[in-house]
C-alpha cells in the first residue's frame, strides 16, 4: 500500500529526505550518559573466564524462558550481565566502545533494572551507570513490581524474575548523527543487545525473555522518562532455570 505505516517510515528515513543532522550542522554532541542523582553502588570486578559455556554451547542452549526458580542472583552475576550487555571497555570524551556494536558507537541506550531477588541490593528500581560502573537505586516503593507486570500487560514473569531489564533509548544520542533514520539504528542497537542478554543469562545457568508488549506511556511514566527525549524500547526479566528442559 502506497501509504502503508511501512511505507511512510521508508520515506521519512531515507538518507536523501533527510535534513542535515546535530553533528553536521556543528553542535555540541549530547552528553556520553545522563546524569543520575543518588548513591552511587559501586558493582564488583568480574572475571569473564570464570562463567560456564562455550559461545557454540551458549547459542544451542539458549531459549526464551518464561519460568523462573526461586532463586536469588549474586550481585556479581549482576555486574557479569551488566558488563555484557552495556559494559565499556574504552571511552574518551567523545565516545564509548562498549561490549556491544552500536551505529556509529553512539550507544543511546540507559540500563533500568527492576531488582526482586539480587543479593546485596534492596529491592527497588535501579539505573545502571556505565561510565562509573555502579548502579543508583532511584525507588523502594514496594508497589513497583506490581505496576511494572501491570504496564507489561500483565506478563507475571516481570514479577517473578531475580531483576528485570529496562533498556530507555535516548533519541538526541542518535539522532545528533543520523537524524531521523536514527530511529532505525535505535531499535538494530536493541537487538544487538538483548541477543547479548540471552547468551551472558545462559552462561550463568539463567534465562531471559525479550518483552515488546507493554503499555508504552505507562511504563516510560512509571521510569520518570522525560518523554520528548527518551522512550523504553525493549525488556527483559531474568531468572534462573527450574529445569533444563524449559523455554521455547
Amino acid at each position: 500500500m502506497k501509504n502503508s505505516l511501512g511505507q511512510l517510515f521508508l520515506e521519512a528515513t531515507k538518507y536523501q529526505n533527510m535534513d542535515k543532522s546535530n553533528q553536521e550542522k556543528g553542535k555540541p554532541q549530547p552528553v556520553l550518559e545522563r546524569p543520575c542523582e543518588g548513591r552511587k553502588i559501586e558493582l564488583p570486578s568480574i572475571d569473564l573466564t570464570e562463567m560456564d559455556g562455550s559461545l557454540n554451547q551458549l547459542i544451542i542452549q539458549r531459549r526464551s524462558l518464561r519460568n523462573y526458580a526461586d532463586k536469588a542472583m549474586t550481585f556479581k552475576q549482576l555486574a557479569y550481565l551488566l558488563f555484557v550487555t552495556q559494559g565499556i571497555k574504552q571511552k574518551n570524551e567523545k565516545v564509548t566502545l562498549r561490549t556491544v556494536p552500536s551505529a556509529g558507537a553512539r550507544h543511546a541506550f540507559d540500563t533500568y533494572l527492576l531488582v526482586n531477588h539480587v543479593e546485596g541490593l534492596e529491592s527497588g528500581l535501579y539505573r545502571y551507570l556505565a561510565l562509573e560502573d555502579a548502579v543508583v537505586k532511584i525507588s523502594s516503593d514496594p508497589t513497583l513490581k506490581d505496576t511494572l507486570t501491570n504496564a507489561c500487560l500483565g506478563q507475571k514473569m516481570i514479577a517473578s524474575s531475580a531483576v528485570t531489564f529496562f533498556w530507555v533509548a535516548d533519541i538526541e544520542r542518535m539522532t545528533y548523527r543520523y537524524g531521523e533514520r536514527g530511529y532505525r539504528y535505535l531499535h538494530l542497537d536493541a537487538g544487538h543487545v538483548c541477543q547479548n542478554l540471552y547468551l551472558s543469562a545462559e552462561a550463568i545457568g539463567a534465562g531471559t525473555c525479550a518483552v515488546g508488549a507493554f503499555d508504552d506511556d505507562r511504563i516510560n511514566s512509571i521510569l520518570g522518562l522525560n518523554l520528548d527525549e527518551q522512550f523504553t524500547i525493549y525488556i527483559a526479566p531474568v531468572g534462573f532455570k527450574k529445569s533444563n528442559l524449559e523455554g521455547e
